[in-house]
């Protein structure tokens, strides 16, 4: 079994269906010791062949079109925020604090983007936002003390480990139990027809109402993509915790934003829910059950609903309820340590595991809507980038990515070609294409991100 064939099936997909993959590989794209062009390449190619199936079941057509992944594309895709322009100025990336230190016995890393993780690392470590200070104070430090302490301020901090290191810990065996991709039936609610869209082979998610509860950026990249396929995709964040702007420019398209807080708003947000067809999901496992937002409790309130939850570390074990990002899974799985060299730890060609495990989870839902049209019963799917950094490490391998059918190799050109601008409310955009490419469907986003919580908090 090729590894596209194994990720197709985590998913649940007809493996006759994988036939109408073709993949253009390009040398020199998303470069690193670990095998990141061949995993980046198989998470999208599975999320197109998902929306092609979508596509085809919605036209009434025998045959599923023709899947294309071009790894100039996913490369370009998976390193989108490095391309993205406002208005001709360049996004920024990691803050000051958001980076490794030295500490007396190796390295910890930190992510300080968000001024109230920055606010929480700083009274952790009772310093000033001094980073001269903050590195004199660390190397004083062990690691794992230095960890230990920031998260029991809400802070954000791991210890480098090996993947040895990682292999041992608590947290790395409760993630290697769990599949890359978890389904789980929610109710027997009836098969919830999906219209025919003749036609529209572009939008086979048209008609459908996905509201987003993520943030940062493997969540957004998720509902980026339905958005791409035509889906009315509506962003809810609490009005006091704005997503960093060029984040939210960068995984913005196709959407709109509303800012709700689901105490005070909770009549507007159950009216969402009403009509909902989807719900996404990017907080710590349970930390939306005080609102009565468990899978089931929504599930419970709208039958036949598809929910879909993304977390950093997974749903059980020690750090199931500990925040995470892309670059922190990196550091604590061992990627740090086998992408770096023996000065220092190094990183990824991209993050991989944000846009690979949200390709992979708009994959998730699109395969959930199709059985859904089939069999009925609401669904519930959910990933954890450490469970993907865990597939990507031990798993995927280049000499068996696949797919099968392979155009010959070309190198890679440069982002150029996937790149594109437009006019927004924003400003000027320059920014990178989708990748997810297949026979009549879409070629870029039906609209470009706007501000912040600027849209109504209702389906359109």
């Amino acid at each position: 079994m090729t590894d596209f064939e194994f990720a197709w099936s985590a998913l649940g997909g007809d493996p006759a269906l994988l036939r109408r993959v073709t993949a253009t590989v390009r040398e020199g794209a998303l470069v690193g010791r670990l095998p990141v062009r061949e995993s980046a390449r198989i998470c999208v190619g599975v999320c197109a062949l998902a929306a092609a199936e979508l596509a085809a079941r919605r036209e009434g057509l025998a045959r599923v079109p023709g899947v294309r992944v071009d790894d100039g594309a996913v490369a370009t895709a998976f390193t989108s925020e490095r391309h993205l322009r406002v208005a001709g100025r360049e996004p920024v990336s990691f803050a000051p604090l958001s980076r490794f230190w030295r500490t007396a016995d190796g390295w910890l890393r930190t992510h300080a983007n968000y001024p109230h993780h920055r606010r929480r690392l700083l009274a952790a470590l009772d310093l000033p936002d001094d980073p001269a200070r903050v590195a004199a104070a660390l190397g004083e430090r062990s690691a794992p003390d230095a960890e230990e302490a920031v998260y029991a301020a809400g802070g954000l901090a791991v210890a480098l480990r090996t993947p040895a290191q990682w292999a041992a810990h608590e947290q790395g065996a409760a993630v290697t139990r769990r599949p890359l991709v978890e389904h789980e039936r929610l109710d027997s609610a009836p098969a919830r027809a999906l219209a025919p869209a003749p036609g529209n082979l572009a939008s086979p998610a048209a008609g459908l109402r996905v509201l987003d509860l993520t943030r940062v950026v493997a969540g957004p990249v998720a509902t980026r993509t339905l958005a791409l396929l035509g889906a009315d995709v509506l962003r809810v964040d609490p009005p006091g915790l704005p997503e960093l702007p060029d984040q939210h420019a960068d995984t913005g398209f196709g959407k709109r934003s509303a800012a709700l807080d689901l105490t005070s708003g909770r009549a507007e947000f159950e009216e969402l829910l009403a009509r909902a067809d989807v719900v996404v999901t990017g907080y710590r496992p349970g930390a939306l059950d005080r609102f009565g937002l468990s899978p089931r409790a929504l599930a419970g309130r709208r039958p036949g609903l598809v929910v879909a939850e993304l977390s950093a570390w997974g749903p059980d074990g020690p750090w199931a309820g500990r925040r995470g990002f892309d670059s922190l899974v990196q550091a604590a799985t061992g990627i740090a340590v086998v992408e770096g060299s023996a000065e220092r730890p190094g990183a990824l060609p991209a993050q991989a595991l944000d846009h690979g495990t949200g390709h992979l989870l708009a994959a998730a839902v699109l395969r959930s809507l199709t059985d859904r049209a089939r069999e009925g019963g609401g669904r519930l799917v959910r990933l954890s980038l450490a469970r993907t950094a865990a597939w990507l490490m031990d798993e995927v391998r280049p000499d068996r990515a696949g797919p099968a059918r392979r155009e010959p190799a070309q190198a890679y050109p440069g982002p150029e070609p996937w790149l594109a601008e437009r006019d927004s409310r924003l400003g000027r955009l320059r920014y990178a294409l989708p990748p997810v490419s297949y026979a009549g469907g879409p070629a870029d986003w039906a609209r470009p991100p706007g501000p912040w919580g600027a849209d109504a908090a209702a389906w359109r």
